[in-house]
């Protein structure tokens, strides 16, 4: 497990995904360190994919963007992760960033939008 005030990473057996949940607004080291946490554990969990829960405090600084698009999206594919899911609000306030983020990577993973951990399926 990976605690910070940002973000909360852990592994979730029952879906066998690594759960990722975002705090509030961090960028840079604050930003890419969970994930690369997430990365070992998708690495050493056949078939793990990511599940970020978005709706307490996510954001993107345009250089994460692009960081998860050129490193984190190919790295967690290479690693076996079939799909990327996000935990949204029923609002989906954080449209247009998920949206995004999903548009740089499509070619690269699947993503799916879900109100609840246990929507995946």
């Amino acid at each position: 497990m990976y605690s910070s005030q940002y973000c909360d990473v852990s592994y979730n057996e029952q879906y066998n995904v690594v759960f990722v949940k975002w705090k509030k607004f961090c960028r840079l080291d604050d930003y890419r360190a969970p994930l690369m946490h997430a990365l070992e554990i998708i690495r050493t969990h056949e078939g793990c994919d990511y599940v970020a829960d978005t709706r307490d405090g996510f954001e993107n600084d345009p250089a994460d963007t692009q960081w998860v698009a050129e490193y984190f999206m190919p790295k967690a594919a290479e690693y076996g992760c079939g799909c990327i899911w996000f935990i949204i609000d029923r609002e989906n306030s954080l449209r247009d960033e998920l949206e995004g983020q999903a548009n740089d990577s499509a070619d690269v993973i699947a993503f799916r939008y879900i109100y609840d951990l246990s929507e995946i399926g």
